[in-house]
């Protein structure tokens, strides 16, 4: 069964040579489609982009660690944005979220077009050791998940099979979406990587096996009877107070002239598409308290 949140799971297989990964990204998706207004397509693209996100987080040291994807292919939707943190934490929003676009002649969302070809994927992770690591590879496809399994082979040299997929029913709701990781271990051999590129090839339409039955479904068809869960939920780090920050850097003559000029101040947030309005009274309270 679909999971009521999202989730991602670990594993161990082919004779605990290969690192599993599965996970059930449906909740968050629809949680960036409700904060986003997502077009089908703009919603897959990001969904695509969060739930790889997700699997990356999964391996940072420290909850407080984070990390930033961004896709970058000159297509018409834009740039893909996505952050996200070691406690699977996921955010992100792309340039042109309400864009339609006609269907692919096999009757896909065309992710490709929307993303575009001509460009790259960017990984920029901070562990928290003062030296982030940034990790940068051309796209292949523009369909994310052969993009990012070019990323892994390139920028951090860890051959990894991906297989990436959101399904959007007609009211605009997403009801499966998903990612599944092969990762041989180091020193498994060159049956590791043929397994891999073997069983990744059964997840053509993972969205739909995500949507029937789960990531515990995908899960057993590896063989895996009991794997670890941990939560992946869309949340964001802004804050009101945060926002005040920003204020406050303005410096009060330029917010108070910006004040006059809008009547008031939002401080707005892409990646959850929140904004932090502040008002005269407020602005005074502000620039008081800060004096």
């Amino acid at each position: 069964m679909q999971e009521t949140v999202s989730k991602l799971y670990r594993a161990l297989v082919f004779d605990e040579r290969v690192s599993l990964a599965v996970l059930d990204t449906t909740a968050v998706v629809n949680e960036a489609i409700v904060r986003h207004r997502l077009s089908p397509v703009a919603a897959a693209a990001l969904g695509r982009t969060m739930t790889a996100a997700a699997y990356l987080a999964g391996w940072l040291k420290e909850p407080s660690s984070s990390l930033s994807v961004s896709v970058d292919g000159g297509g018409a939707g834009g740039k893909v944005c996505v952050a996200a943190d070691g406690a699977l934490h996921v955010r992100g929003f792309v340039g042109q979220p309400c864009l339609q676009l006609p269907l692919r002649a096999d009757g896909k969302l065309d992710v490709g077009g929307f993303v575009g070809r001509e460009g790259t994927l960017t990984v920029i992770r901070d562990d928290g050791d003062g030296i982030p690591f940034v990790g940068t590879s051309a796209l292949v496809s523009g369909e994310i998940a052969e993009d990012f399994s070019a990323y892994f082979l390139t920028s951090e040299q860890r051959p990894t099979a991906v297989a990436l997929g959101v399904q959007i029913a007609p009211q605009g709701e997403c009801i499966g979406a998903g990612g599944v990781f092969l990762q041989p271990l180091p020193g498994a051999g060159e049956e590791a990587v043929a397994f891999c590129e073997e069983q990744i090839a059964r997840f053509s339409d993972l969205s739909s096996a995500i949507a029937r039955d789960g990531a515990q479904g995908v899960l057993h068809g590896f063989g895996v009877a009991d794997a670890f869960g941990r939560e992946v939920r869309f949340a964001c780090r802004c804050s009101r107070e945060r926002a005040a920050s920003a204020v406050l850097a303005m410096g009060r003559e330029d917010a108070f002239a910006l004040l006059a000029e809008q009547g008031k101040i939002d401080v707005h947030c892409h990646y959850c598409n929140t904004d932090h309005t502040f008002d005269e009274n407020d602005l005074r309270k502000l620039f008081r308290e800060h004096a």
